[in-house]
């Protein structure tokens, strides 16, 4: 558990850490903090429009923007959740270069341990965007993580991915039901 909380201290901190989660590693930090996205995004050489994804602890990190939905919706969402599943909700809580200037944000409960713990000991959602260079693919090994990655983040978390294949899917609702953007 003191990996955890070293993990937990780097991104109080504003650091950068890499970390598992379902299916590949993770590049994650507070989503507050502005100078740690911008760090993220040059290190992924990513554009700020794109948005990140929030990983959250429960559906409740995320009440603010289930809120906006009627009960069928937010129980179906909810109900993918823990889970290798992403939605795009409303919001109008986090800042333009988390939500890459939409008045959506992409969330998921990750179906990994160290990744909700971790976003439940920071106490709010933190930003996990894949740990790959733009146009590569996404790390899936703790050993490739260290080595490509050591020298540019604060804390390589020690772990494994879960059993999911690849980067979570990315659901969105719409009126006609819902659209798969991953």
């Amino acid at each position: 558990m003191s990996d955890i909380f070293d993990a937990v201290d780097v991104l109080q901190r504003g650091g950068i850490l890499a970390h598992a989660t379902e299916g590949v590693w993770g590049l994650a930090c507070d989503p507050l903090n502005y100078a740690a996205v911008r760090r993220i995004l040059e290190i992924k050489t990513r554009s700020e429009d794109k948005g990140l994804l929030l990983l959250g602890a429960s559906a409740e990190s995320f009440s603010a923007q289930l809120k906006t939905l009627n009960a069928t919706d937010r129980q179906r969402i909810e109900g993918s959740w823990p889970g290798h599943v992403t939605w795009i909700l409303p919001d109008t809580e986090y800042p333009s270069w988390v939500s890459g200037g939409r008045a959506t944000v992409a969330c998921r409960v990750p179906d990994h341990y160290e990744a909700r713990i971790i976003a439940e000991k920071m106490g709010r959602p933190i930003v996990s965007t894949s740990l790959n260079f733009a146009g590569e693919p996404p790390i899936k090994i703790y050993a490739d993580a260290l080595a490509q990655f050591a020298q540019l983040v604060d804390l390589v978390l020690p772990g494994e991915v879960g059993g999911a294949q690849g980067s979570s899917k990315i659901l969105q609702l719409e009126e006609a039901g819902t659209q798969t953007l991953r």
